[in-house]
């Protein structure tokens, strides 16, 4: 049966693929909201490759659930033009999605309210690079990975100031980070319209959480909730409140963390994260609010719903 949302229920146009690096991420991310929300709402499951609206939509008529991760999709091109359509559309808005895009300035957004973060610079292929300072500064072991993306692509773990040397000359022209690298336990929590979920601890069988270890079954163990003293988890709780204030992020985001003797270290906030029933995010809200994965995907509709109402009532 389908809900009501007073005379008016609008379709949901499922936004999912993209043209990012991630596009196969997202395919199945959009793949499985749709089916979630099938039967509660017509949903339209939208392939968005031309990083423009399709015409068909209309905002009158329709809200926008992007599953898209990864490029135009999630750095506010995307968020921008529903905006400026005037379409309701679930997660982030254009500003904040800009923002937590760039793991630059999203990190220098938390340290501000007092979010611990990894030393680290960003650096450009057409940059100089002195090796030697970068590792005397930052060191003995280093990651350098994009600035801007996710799903850990391109992510190089360095050992020395001879494999940064040769990591540098080999990297494509984008930008890049080079972090000191924390070693210590991965933890993501899932913060669902303010609210922090349930820390969840991941547990790489390589050790390392890179792009095969995220998607290749079998390869990471995931453990929710963590565990953790309850004071540190409260923290952590804190921690991702705080962060996802600071990047003035809505509806829903996902905050990962390195955790080092205790001290929890800011990795970035994704805005628009997985949304499979295996993902991150779906973990920590089953563990929290123990809700199953069609009835999270719904309430993360909800406040879309409520703007789209809004919207009309304005429009009468």
């Amino acid at each position: 049966m389908k809900t009501s949302l007073g005379q008016h229920q609008p379709r949901i146009a499922v936004l999912h693929g993209g043209t990012s690096p991630e596009r196969d991420v997202s395919l199945v991310s959009g793949r499985a909201v749709a089916h979630a929300l099938e039967g509660l709402y017509d949903v339209d499951l939208i392939d968005w490759q031309s990083e423009s609206l399709p015409e068909s939509l209309d905002p009158a008529e329709t809200v926008v659930f992007p599953a898209l991760h990864g490029g135009a999709g999630e750095d506010g091109h995307l968020q921008a033009q529903l905006e400026a359509a005037g379409f309701a559309y679930v997660g982030s808005d254009a500003k904040s999605s800009e923002l937590c895009m760039d793991k630059q300035l999203t990190k220098e957004a938390v340290s501000r309210v007092g979010v611990t973060i990894a030393p680290g610079v960003p650096w450009h292929p057409q940059d100089a690079m002195d090796a030697a300072d970068t590792f005397a500064r930052l060191g003995p072991e280093l990651i350098v990975k994009p600035r801007f993306g996710g799903s850990s692509i391109g992510l190089v773990m360095i050992h020395s100031q001879e494999e940064l040397e040769r990591a540098v000359q080999d990297l494509p022209a984008d930008h890049y980070l080079i972090e000191q690298r924390i070693a210590g336990r991965e933890l993501s929590i899932g913060v669902v319209n303010g609210e922090p979920l349930v820390v969840v601890e991941i547990v790489p069988r390589s050790g390392v959480y890179d792009y095969a270890s995220k998607y290749t079954a079998g390869a990471t163990e995931y453990r929710y909730p963590a565990a953790l003293p309850d004071r540190l988890t409260q923290r952590i709780r804190s921690l991702a409140r705080a962060s996802f204030r600071a990047c003035s992020c809505r509806d829903v985001a996902r905050v990962d963390f390195l955790l080092r003797e205790d001290e929890p270290y800011f990795l970035e906030v994704n805005t628009l994260p997985g949304l499979t029933p295996t993902s991150l995010l779906p973990k920590s809200a089953a563990a929290h609010l123990n809700l199953d994965f069609p009835t999270l995907i719904n309430r993360l509709l909800q406040p879309a719903l409520l703007r789209f109402a809004a919207q009309r009532r304005a429009s009468e």
